[in-house]
């Protein structure tokens, strides 16, 4: 199967869209080539802005930018922002609700040799708990494509989370990517299986298995985590009574935890969580790392095996 990133998905949106609309700016601290400009500085090198390494200083030009009506897609790896940057986002972004877009690359298990510093697994749970703020992260290089201009004419602070790994392709260029809308990439009967961003893949591959072996996975790819599609998630939760979630992040106050934050007041359900364990990751391919930290195909195949007898 073809392989993308999501990093290279996002770098053809943004410059199709800078072709389209005079108003799209592209803001990077000195990662230009690494968050995929390289296109878009080339066509439009008035609306490139290099801060150079002042990641604090990235976000409230952003704001600035979002102030005078344009549409700032501001740019870095994801240790860098939120990770140094929360306070500028909280204040000068979600606070005076400008629409800016936080395009963080290089994020979750996925940098994988450059080790557990560069790691990013906190920041969905950073950005889902600020007000105003949306949480994307799409499943692969198509449909970081896509939501380039839904975002782009979102007026609300986005959160664009994005992987440095290429892997599979889970979507094509007739599927659908709306805001707030999850998709059902396979229906089943037993088990409802939700997603989020790439591992999706290692996820769908082990849902295959098991239907081999007689057990229906439904698996929904959650590719917006804030507004959570709650309708999506009961419909499921009313077929199946159990409920599994794979996220390359920490397990806490990301995909799981927005989901049993959810399901704990309207239909308290079986339910596992799989990420990130409260540690820090470690150099690796990501392959490695996804079955060290049971993100692999065959460990969460193992999972919902295990989860699904003791339910």
């Amino acid at each position: 199967m073809k392989k993308d990133s999501t990093r290279a998905g996002f770098g053809r949106g943004l410059a199709k869209l800078g072709e389209k609309n005079k108003n799209v700016y592209a803001l990077t601290a000195d990662l230009g080539g690494s968050t995929n400009l390289t296109s878009f500085k080339k066509e439009f090198p008035e609306r490139f802005v290099q801060v150079g390494v002042a990641e604090q200083n990235l976000v409230t030009v952003a704001s600035g930018l979002a102030h005078i009506g344009k549409i700032p897609f501001a740019t870095t790896f994801a240790v860098f922002s939120p990770g140094r940057t929360w306070e500028q986002i909280r204040t000068t972004i979600c606070y005076n609700n400008q629409p800016v877009k936080i395009c963080s690359t290089h994020s979750g298990l996925g940098v994988g040799e450059d080790g557990a510093t560069h790691q990013m697994l906190e920041d969905l749970a950073l950005m889902r708990s600020l007000p105003n703020m949306t949480v994307i992260q799409p499943c692969d290089g198509l449909e970081a494509e896509k939501a380039v201009e839904k975002i782009a004419n979102h007026e609300k602070p986005v959160y664009f989370r994005l992987n440095r790994q290429k892997t599979s392709l889970l979507t094509n260029k007739k599927s659908s990517f709306e805001i707030g809308k999850a998709n059902i990439l396979k229906k089943g009967e037993h088990i409802t299986l939700i997603g989020i961003g790439p591992v999706l893949v290692e996820s769908l591959e082990a849902a295959k298995e098991l239907e081999e072996e007689g057990l229906s996975v439904e698996v929904i790819n959650m590719h917006t985590l804030k507004p959570l599609d709650k309708k999506t998630i009961l419909k499921s939760i009313n077929k199946t009574d159990l409920v599994i979630t794979v996220e390359d992040h920490q397990v806490t106050g990301g995909l799981g935890s927005s989901v049993a934050e959810f399901l704990s007041q309207v239909k308290p359900t079986p339910m596992k969580m799989l990420g990130v364990e409260d540690t820090f990751g470690e150099s690796g391919s990501f392959e490695e790392l996804y079955d060290k930290y049971g993100l692999s195909k065959d460990k969460i195949k193992k999972s919902i095996k295990k989860f699904v007898e003791e339910a």
